[in-house]
């Protein structure tokens, strides 16, 4: 197909609207309901103090502010994909900001700025102790009668559209590592697999081989090593797309899917990854010296190694247990004298060459 047309194709994919309203307005529909920031999402709200008070200094200053974009459903209730940092900050500010299970977050206090140091220390409303503290009706009106454009995504468009829309524009702010912004995309999908995924990323076995450091688990690495283990199994890896992009598809194919088998994936994962526990434990995924393993966690090991073992799983579960974890440990020990491994793995190595040649060896090496 001609890029014209690809192009024309794409946009009748996308059905939008848009107008400006009042951040009064949007407090009413987020208060009414009508305006829904999915409870997941809430962890991603980062901003510290200072980035929100130079936020609500932007809309006293009456400074232009970027637009939101929503997504309408079925009902006409608007579900917010990009504009989380901002109108958390409104919210939290003026009061009405919830967690998940309905408790109020607590009110922002502002910090002083370059241009209104008077701000240190105010909040919406007054405190009983303090009749200046807050920062007075005036104020809260100019608040409330600052407008943005809000972008609407009408439900007749495309059905992955609002996350591709959500992919592309929500890197503002602070930004999100890729794979919290599939997490969300996985919410938004199918709140129920959502869910499952990061339960198998909190399994005990996988935590302990995949050895992650606190600043890995902050970035939702767990989570993205996860689906990679999913998505090897699900959704076969053509070599055409880059890896993200890869991942990107595959966690809304398999969200999608309502024959994915949870269950069934569930015992594939625990009893992988309790097999390499009890066999290499932290050592599952690092490199062998021919001596010893030692090192960091290594994704082309992990993409071997894991996924090799569940290909295989049952053909390995027949053996008796102790010829269980000697055949993991010697497989762990032997493919780093592999040619096929040595030639896709390493720092000189794409990631799209790595996976295309590593998946498939995986799932042979491992066989019994």
């Amino acid at each position: 197909m001609p890029l014209e047309e690809e192009v024309k194709a794409a946009r009748t994919e996308i059905v939008s609207d848009g107008y400006e309203m009042s951040i009064g307005e949007i407090i009413n529909l987020y208060k009414d309901q009508e305006l829904i920031i999915d409870p997941a999402f809430q962890r991603l709200f980062r901003w510290d103090d200072t980035r929100k008070t130079r936020f609500i200094e932007t809309l006293l200053l009456g400074i232009p502010v970027p637009p939101i974009f929503v997504f309408q459903d079925e009902n006409g209730v608007w579900e917010l994909i990009d504009g989380l940092q901002r109108l958390s900050t409104v919210f939290q500010f003026a009061g009405v900001l919830r967690k998940n299970d309905g408790e109020a977050i607590p009110p922002l206090h502002l910090n002083a700025t370059n241009f209104l140091p008077s701000l240190n220390g105010k909040t919406w409303d007054a405190s009983n102790e303090d009749p200046e503290s807050g920062i007075g009706q005036a104020l809260q009106l100019e608040i409330k009668r600052a407008r943005v454009r809000v972008e609407i995504l009408k439900k007749e468009s495309d059905a992955q559209a609002k996350f591709e829309l959500f992919q592309r524009l929500n890197t503002g702010g602070a930004p999100l590592s890729e794979q919290e912004i599939r997490n969300c995309v996985a919410v938004m999908v199918n709140r129920e697999f959502y869910d499952w995924l990061i339960q198998r990323s909190d399994n005990n076995d996988f935590k302990v081989t995949t050895a992650q450091t606190e600043t890995a688990i902050a970035n939702q690495a767990g989570v993205e090593l996860a689906l990679r283990f999913i998505a090897f199994r699900h959704s076969p890896y053509d070599g055409k797309l880059d890896v993200h992009e890869y991942l990107d598809n595959a966690i809304f194919q398999i969200a999608s899917d309502k024959a994915f088998d949870r269950a069934r994936e569930t015992e594939v994962f625990e009893k992988t990854f309790a097999l390499l526990n009890s066999s290499l434990g932290t050592n599952s995924f690092k490199r062998w010296n021919g001596n010893e393993f030692k090192g960091k966690f290594l994704m082309s090991v992990y993409e071997v190694i894991a996924h090799g073992t569940a290909s295989n799983l049952d053909a390995i579960s027949a053996l008796p247990e102790q010829e269980q974890r000697e055949f993991i440990i010697n497989k762990a020990k032997s493919l780093w004298d592999e040619k096929t491994f040595d030639n896709n793995s390493g720092g000189g190595v794409r990631g799209t060459t790595r996976l295309s040649n590593l998946i498939p060896f995986g799932a042979e090496f491992l066989k019994p």
